[in-house]
């Protein structure tokens, strides 16, 4: 076996070697995307997340959904098939942050939307066994109770739009009245209700 005592005895040689390797690798998997035009424009038609879908949002990551669920399709066949279209970057722009996932203890949700009505989502969510059996989902009977708090929404659209998200002020204004009264259920419903919708209807 041949030994390569530049790198192998002389830790700092071998320090900067990673380093540089590393490096170009990540070059090569980063410029082409700041390169790119599409990685950076919202898929046509896309609009930002109404004040209860937004709400809605922050519940899935409270409740730790990304946690279980990925919202990126693959472009493979077995997911294009089982899932939809697959996961462009334009539907991605206005994410922060970012709802990916890597980890499917449940099904991908990047495509959801629209393909159950509210009522199962209410359902699945009180108790998701009444719907699915087999699965070993948590149920989440406490979103059904409590009721989303619209103080601080507006201040969470004016502090996403500081980072490009196009809020209005009239969005921003009307934010905690456009959720008063709706229940935290509600608010999951209509984030899911949203998830790759404006990729389907283009189809």
């Amino acid at each position: 076996m041949m030994e390569h005592p530049l790198v192998e005895r002389r830790i700092g040689v071998m320090g900067v070697l990673i380093v540089l390797v590393v490096s170009v690798g990540g070059l090569a998997e980063i410029l082409p995307l700041i390169a790119s035009i599409d990685a950076g424009t919202p898929v046509e038609g896309m609009r930002p997340l109404t004040a209860l879908q937004l709400e809605g949002r922050d519940l899935y990551i409270r409740e730790g959904c990304h946690v279980c669920h990925t919202q990126m399709v693959r472009p493979l066949r077995a997911e294009t098939e089982r899932y939809g279209h697959y996961s462009v970057a334009g539907e991605s722009v206005w994410e922060h942050p970012f709802l990916w996932g890597s980890k499917r203890t449940g099904p991908d949700l990047a495509r959801v939307g629209g393909r159950y009505s509210d009522e199962w989502h209410r359902v699945h969510l009180l108790n998701p066994r009444d719907v699915v059996p087999e699965s070993n989902m948590p149920a989440f009977p406490w979103l059904a109770d409590a009721r989303v708090d619209g103080s601080r929404t507006g201040a969470k659209m004016a502090a996403l739009r500081s980072v490009g998200v196009p809020y209005t002020d009239e969005d921003i204004a009307g934010a905690a009245q456009a959720v008063e009264g709706r229940t935290e259920m509600d608010a999951m419903i209509a984030y899911l209700q949203q998830l790759g919708t404006v990729l389907k209807t283009k189809r």
